[in-house]
């Protein structure tokens, strides 16, 4: 917001140079194109410019706020099915009002920092239901009290960004949904198996290097008149 020097300044400056737009900001620094232009069609009509200007009304009032506020913290903390259940506001807008009310979540917006953690079981579960769904995702992932992203999060982390995140078909019988489920169990465990094993090799190496650390012994000391020629 600028004061009404800035704007007036603004104005006589861009009349002097001939109503030229880009010389009058490169010698001020300031404003924008049409910020500048704005000014001084006021300023015809006027042959002034306002003191001040009004403050606008807020877009939202604070009983949205506080709603959409209550329903992101309700919801596993997630913006996107705030603003998908509410139909309001944007995504920066959410995101300040979350930062604005709950200091200690400006980082965890932003990073990992202050994640809720879930039970292994509880993704386990959660992938084995998102991958062999007859329903969709957002289903899934409200029947368990996460949000979508999280839901598929879950799938990244335990069977890889390449497996498909649907394994459903239009005609399954009973034997075949459950074989399907098997399949997803194991590769789960078998993702997890080679994460522990890489953990132990790390672990020996480790240990490894430990062992070598005071490095070779120095040889040992030659004896008072002992003849070290060959």
């Amino acid at each position: 917001m600028y004061s009404y020097e800035d704007r007036i300044r603004a104005v006589e400056l861009f009349i002097r140079l001939g109503m030229r737009v880009r010389p009058t900001i490169r010698q001020l620094g300031y404003p924008t194109k049409n910020s500048l232009k704005g000014w001084y069609r006021e300023y015809q009509q006027r042959q002034d410019l306002p003191k001040s200007y009004a403050e606008r009304e807020p877009k939202f009032s604070q009983a949205q706020k506080a709603a959409a506020l209550e329903h992101y913290l309700a919801h596993d903390r997630c913006i996107a099915a705030t603003m998908r259940a509410l139909g309001y506001p944007g995504r920066g807008t959410l995101t300040k009002w979350i930062r604005d009310a709950i200091p200690e979540a400006r980082k965890a917006i932003v990073g990992s920092v202050g994640q809720r953690r879930y039970p292994e079981s509880l993704k386990q579960t959660g992938v084995v239901k998102l991958c062999t769904r007859q329903e969709s995702a957002q289903a899934v992932a409200d029947k368990l009290g996460v949000c979508r992203p999280t839901l598929y999060n879950w799938k990244n982390q335990l069977l890889g960004r390449e497996a498909p995140a649907s394994m459903k078909h239009t005609h399954r019988s009973p034997q075949q949904r459950e074989r399907d489920e098997l399949e997803l169990q194991v590769a789960t465990l078998r993702r997890e198996v080679r994460q522990l094993r890489l953990e132990q090799e790390l672990l020996n190496k480790a240990n490894e290097l430990l062992k070598k650390w005071p490095g070779r012994q120095s040889a040992a000391p030659v004896q008072p008149g002992e003849d070290t020629a060959d």
